[in-house]
C-alpha cells in the first residue's frame, strides 16, 4: 500500500521565533511539495503561537513534544490537551527516548498519554509513538524485544479504527544526536519487524500506519533511508534546526514514493 510521506521536526529545546519565520518561508517557497508529503514542526510549546502564526495559511502542521496525561489540574510546568490544541498542535509526539531516560516517562504514563490523545474529543489529534533500544540492548541482541515491548504496552487499549490517527517512530537511542546513524538495512529490519507486529494486531489497518525513521537523519542520508520499503519518513532532531537541510529531507521523503 502506497503510503504518504511524512517528515516531522522536533526541535527539542532549541530554537526561537526567528528560526520559525525562516522556516516557515523555506517551506512556503517549496510548496509544491507540501501536497506530496506531510510536514509538521514540532517546536517548544512556547512557540507554537509564533509558528502558528507564520504557517497559518500554509499546509504545514503544528506539533508539541510532549503532553500531560490528564485533562488539568496541579501540574506545574505541564501542557493538557486543551491547551495544546489551542496553540495549534496537531501532532503529538509521545514516549520520546529523551523523556523516557530523563523524565520518568514510564511504560503506563506512555500508554495513558498515547490513549488520552486518541479519546481527545475536541479535535482529531494524530500521536506520534516512539520506540527504539540503546546500544548496550542492540549489542544484547535484544531490539526486537525492546521495540515489542514498547509498542504492546503503548497500544494495549489501542483499537484498529484508533490506528488511523497513530504515526509510529523507529528511534535506536545510540543514533539520536550522537552522528551515528543506523545503516538503511538495520532500520528496515526494525521497520519491518513493526509492521508484522502492527499486522498481527490490527490486521489490514497496520497498512496505513506511516513508520518514521529518527536518529541523526541528515540531508546527505535520507534519501538511502527513505528508498527502503517500510520507511516512510523521519523524525529529524538536529537537522530540522536547519532550514535549507529540512527542507532537503522533504524532498527526499517525496523521491521515495
Amino acid at each position: 500500500m502506497q503510503r504518504q510521506p511524512v517528515v516531522i521536526a522536533n526541535w527539542k529545546m532549541n530554537g526561537n521565533r526567528q528560526l520559525a519565520k525562516q522556516m516557515a518561508e523555506a517551506l512556503r517557497e517549496e510548496a509544491g511539495l507540501l501536497s506530496q508529503v506531510q510536514v509538521a514542526v514540532c517546536p517548544p510549546a512556547v512557540l507554537l503561537p509564533a509558528w502558528q502564526q507564520h504557517v497559518f495559511y500554509d499546509a504545514v502542521h503544528l506539533g508539541a513534544q510532549d503532553v500531560n496525561e490528564f485533562e488539568h489540574g496541579a501540574h506545574t510546568g505541564e501542557h493538557s490537551l486543551a491547551l495544546l490544541g489551542e496553540a495549534g498542535a496537531e501532532y503529538i509526539l509521545v514516549g520520546h527516548s529523551e523523556r523516557r531516560q530523563h523524565y520518568g516517562d514510564t511504560d503506563a504514563r506512555i500508554s495513558a498519554k498515547v490513549n488520552a490523545v486518541l479519546d481527545y474529543q475536541a479535535q482529531q489529534l494524530k500521536v506520534v509513538l516512539c520506540v527504539g533500544e540503546t546500544a548496550a540492548q542492540r549489542e544484547a541482541q535484544q531490539t526486537t524485544t525492546v521495540v515489542q515491548a514498547q509498542l504492546s504496552a503503548a497500544l494495549e487499549q489501542v483499537t484498529a479504527a484508533q490506528m488511523t490517527h497513530v504515526i509510529i517512530a523507529y528511534e535506536p537511542v545510540w543514533a539520536i544526536g550522537t552522528g551515528k546513524t543506523a545503516s538503511p538495512a538495520q532500520a528496515q529490519e526494525v521497520h519491518r519487524f513493526i509492521r508484522s507486529w502492527l499486522q498481527q494486531k490490527y490486521a489490514a489497518a497496520a497498512d496505513t500506519v506511516p513508520l518514521l525513521y529518527g536518529g541523526s537523519v541528515k540531508a546527505d542520508n535520507a534519501e538511502t533511508l527513505f528508498a527502503e520499503q517500510d520507511i516512510d519518513g523521519g523524525l529529524i532532531g538536529g537537522a530540522s534546526l536547519e532550514p535549507d537541510a529540512f527542507v532537503a529531507i522533504c524532498r527526499a521523503a517525496v523521491a521515495r514514493s
